[in-house]
């Protein structure tokens, strides 16, 4: 579905902008939807004559938002503007680069604002004139029968009477208006819905089917290949069959014998690519199970990357007590060394004193 929406949308206005969606527990705080500036682009869909805001981020819509009537854009900043989708339940803000981008898009916002309201009323109009047509065409069939069938009636009341009529055909055609304005609302949200489910879906899908497709490309070639061969090979056969029924009045014994070898070869080459479709067929059961042991292999060299960082960690932590140990046995060696420098000092001291000692006892 949403393939063929895209071919009959024509794009009307394209910028780029970070995208955010406002927090749904909060309201008040801005959530990335985008991790860097993305394509924001104005859609017109001439077949349903609406407006869409559309905006694709790898393979998910980040935007995909109808514009209606009743929305209004509002420049929060030079360069960031924000709108209320209620049919998403969600707000949207966008971040440009330049103020200039802001402008643009505001003015082309509210251009296509204007364009969905006369778009809307004029299809509101023609379903109700649709609607009308179809409700008053059988009652005026029954009417105009009952008054063929029925005898005269005189006017009593004359032009009170036609004004009764005028009035009770006028509520009922805004009670009809109103119940065509619910039904069309309604069937809108679900279609809106059903669209963003499936332009999901199909980006998945698309990417799938191009990998399917590379995949077996090779097998339908080797698959065309064969039943050429297989053709070949029949049609040799029926000449070999004929030129035996013939017997000795068909072509010599050495053609009978050449035809033979030619099927034989034949053969020989149709079990060989046989072999060979065989053989790519259990090789994309080997590309299954590689993706497989890739996806393993990637696991375990986060884990070791998980487990290096920890061990550097570790390393670092030990560099940095060893590196305190050092300073600490520094700080040791040099008060050891004041210590020895004051105690030389001492014993220096004590030497001298007891010289004098002696010098003193041999007066």
């Amino acid at each position: 579905m949403y393939p063929h929406h895209r071919e009959r949308e024509q794009p009307i206005f394209s910028s780029r902008a970070h995208v955010f969606q406002i927090d749904p527990g909060t309201k008040r705080n801005w959530i990335p939807a985008s991790k860097h500036a993305v394509t924001v682009s104005f859609f017109y869909d001439a077949n349903r004559n609406v407006y869409r805001i559309i905006s694709v981020g790898g393979t998910k819509a980040i935007i995909n938002c109808t514009v209606t009537p009743s929305m209004s854009f509002t420049k929060t900043s030079q360069k960031f503007g924000q709108w209320a989708d209620s049919r998403a339940n969600t707000v949207y803000g966008l971040g440009f680069a330049t103020e200039q981008q802001l402008h643009q898009f505001s003015d082309k916002f509210k251009e296509v604002k204007d364009a969905a309201r006369l778009a809307r009323e004029k299809s509101q109009d023609k379903e109700l004139a649709n609607t009308a047509l179809t409700i008053a065409a059988p009652q005026f069939s029954q009417d105009l029968s009952d008054e063929l069938q029925s005898p005269p009636v005189m006017c009593v009341n004359g032009p009170e009477d036609k004004l009764f009529r005028s009035q009770s055909a006028d509520i009922t055609l805004s009670a009809e208006k109103e119940r065509i304005k619910k039904m069309l609302s309604e069937g809108s949200i679900c279609e809106m819905n059903l669209e963003s489910e499936l332009f999901t879906l199909q980006d998945s899908n698309s990417k799938l089917v191009a990998a399917l497709h590379e995949a077996n490309a090779n097998v339908e070639q080797w698959k065309k290949q064969l039943a050429a061969y297989q053709g070949e090979t029949d049609r040799l056969r029926d000449q070999v069959v004929e030129l035996e029924a013939h017997g000795g009045h068909g072509p010599s014994d050495l053609l009978k014998d050449e035809l033979t070898r030619s099927l034989e070869e034949l053969e020989a080459l149709l079990k060989a690519k046989d072999e060979e479709i065989h053989i790519l067929q259990s090789k994309k059961v080997e590309y299954h199970e590689m993706e497989h042991h890739r996806d393993e292999a990637i696991h375990r060299l986060r884990e070791t990357e998980m487990r290096n960082a920890e061990l550097e960690r570790r390393i670092q932590n030990s560099e940095q007590n060893l590196n305190n140990s050092l300073e600490e046995r520094d700080r040791m060696d040099s008060g050891i060394q004041r210590a020895i420098e004051i105690l030389d000092i001492k014993i220096f001291d004590l030497n001298d004193l007891r010289q004098s000692l002696v010098k003193l006892i041999d007066k």
